[in-house]
């Protein structure tokens, strides 16, 4: 047995692991894009070969299964396995990434679709899956968005090898906390955030408050680079307890909500479908007859025609509104109007809720704006007057307690972790702090074996 990496070993994004049994069977786990300084044009699959039987998917965010139209193009026919959930969301992402990164020919992308919708093999949670005599699988929800899995894999009976994916945080709005491991032999464990911790829901509660506050008494203008699956369904849910706790109190003095994306209203449409997947918090809402995804003073923009008037009016008028656009990175999307109009704007707060990478223009902003730096948008240098914060807790990323804890669930002890899908410093962290507290052994990207 051997694990290839094709991507997300040394850096956040791209993840893409090939789990090798022999010299004519392999398996995919996720096919995502390199965002950021790791970035390729076109993105390449130059790893594919008639011995990968199957591609498992964790989850639908870009960075792992971005990459699925250039494997099918290069002749992939296997099935693409998942959660039932995630075969429900792939089709808008792959649509999406199709129209944005490769072309806007209907016919084509309807071909790729087809294509896509035959391969795709959804299954439950919980439930083992033989792909061949040598190796089964399961899926065990990952907390990180809907559909998001861990997967296990046994191989041959006798050796368990799990693939984190993306871990989520507990107490994630909406969501399920992450399943408990079973046991692993070779756990290949994500460590986006191993060199950090997340501040407290309630204290990014009250920090989200102050920057709505702050819009209402300046009448600027919020602006939150959201991905347009998990943050910015956890951000409205959020966002309507607040306007329910403002309206309870006969409060009306509070700005709109605009969700300037098409893609996040349809997910949120989708998120709403599959709603017997919400955490019980969540389902109580419902209940009483609140809609924490659609609620009043929360409206979407579809067409570019009006996004682009609402820019205009928002940068010459003084009109409180919090907008959520993608893209999250800042690297594209309808987001980048927004900043280009009102970054060198003293009222305006951007508010970050999610990874930046390297290279990004959401990293330039995070990094340089609490200096009044400036940052280039579409060759355009633009000056940073914003004020521009950060909240950690509402990452779809589990931070380092909660990575040590999920290896700490397990009911069988692991016996050995891979680190990947993380920067050096953040596995050097991590992998330090799993020796002293587990004393596995412990292998980084950077080669570095702690044992």
């Amino acid at each position: 047995m051997n694990i290839i990496h094709h991507g997300g070993f040394n850096q956040v994004t791209g993840s893409c692991h090939q789990l090798q049994l022999s010299a004519t069977e392999s398996y995919l786990i996720d096919c995502g894009l390199m965002q950021g300084e790791q970035q390729s044009q076109p993105p390449e699959v130059d790893f594919y070969s008639a011995d990968i039987k199957a591609l498992l998917v964790t989850h639908c965010h870009l960075d792992h299964v971005g990459r699925i139209p250039y494997l099918l193009a290069a002749g992939f026919k296997g099935p693409i396995v998942c959660t039932q959930a995630t075969a429900r969301l792939l089709p808008l992402v792959i649509a999406d990434a199709i129209k944005v990164g490769i072309t806007r020919n209907a016919e084509l992308i309807e071909g790729v679709l087809s294509q896509l919708q035959q391969q795709l093999m959804p299954v439950a949670y919980d439930q083992w899956l033989g792909l061949s005599q040598h190796l089964k699988v399961r899926f065990k929800n990952a907390g990180h968005i809907m559909g998001s899995a861990f997967i296990e894999c046994s191989i041959d009976d006798h050796q368990r090898v799990v693939f984190s994916g993306d871990i989520g945080c507990r107490g994630t709005p909406l969501l399920p906390d992450p399943d408990t491991l079973d046991g692993a032999d070779l756990l290949l464990l994500e460590s986006t955030y191993g060199n950090r911790l997340h501040e407290s829901r309630k204290h990014r509660q009250q920090r989200l408050k102050s920057i709505i506050s702050r819009c209402i008494e300046d009448r600027g203008a919020v602006l939150i680079p959201a991905f347009s699956i998990g943050r910015t369904q956890e951000l409205l849910y959020e966002l309507e307890a607040i306007w329910h706790e403002l309206e309870v109190a006969q409060t009306h003095n509070f700005p709109e909500v605009v969700i300037d994306s098409p893609l996040a209203a349809e997910f949120n449409e989708v998120y709403g479908e599959l709603s017997q997947l919400w955490d019980e918090q969540a389902k109580a809402r419902l209940k009483e007859g609140r809609h924490p995804l659609d609620f009043n003073h929360c409206h979407t923009v579809q067409q570019h025609s009006t996004h682009l008037e609402l820019v205009n009016r928002i940068r010459s008028t003084s009109e409180p509104v919090i907008i959520i656009a993608a893209s999250g990175m800042c690297s594209g999307g309808r987001i980048v109007n927004y900043l280009k109009a009102l970054l060198p704007d003293r009222r305006t707060d951007v508010l970050f809720v999610g990874y930046q990478a390297k290279g990004t223009a959401g990293r330039d902003i995070q990094r340089y704006g609490p200096e009044g730096g400036y940052v280039i948008l579409g060759g355009e240098r633009i000056d940073i007057k914003a004020q521009i914060h950060t909240l950690g807790g509402y990452s779809a990323h589990a931070d380092q307690q909660e990575l040590l804890d999920f290896i700490g669930s397990s009911q069988s002890p692991v016996k050995r972790v891979r680190l990947i899908h993380g920067e050096y410093d953040a596995q050097a962290q991590l992998a330090e702090k799993i020796y002293q507290r587990f004393s596995i052994p412990v292998e980084t990207a950077a080669g570095s074996i702690y044992e």
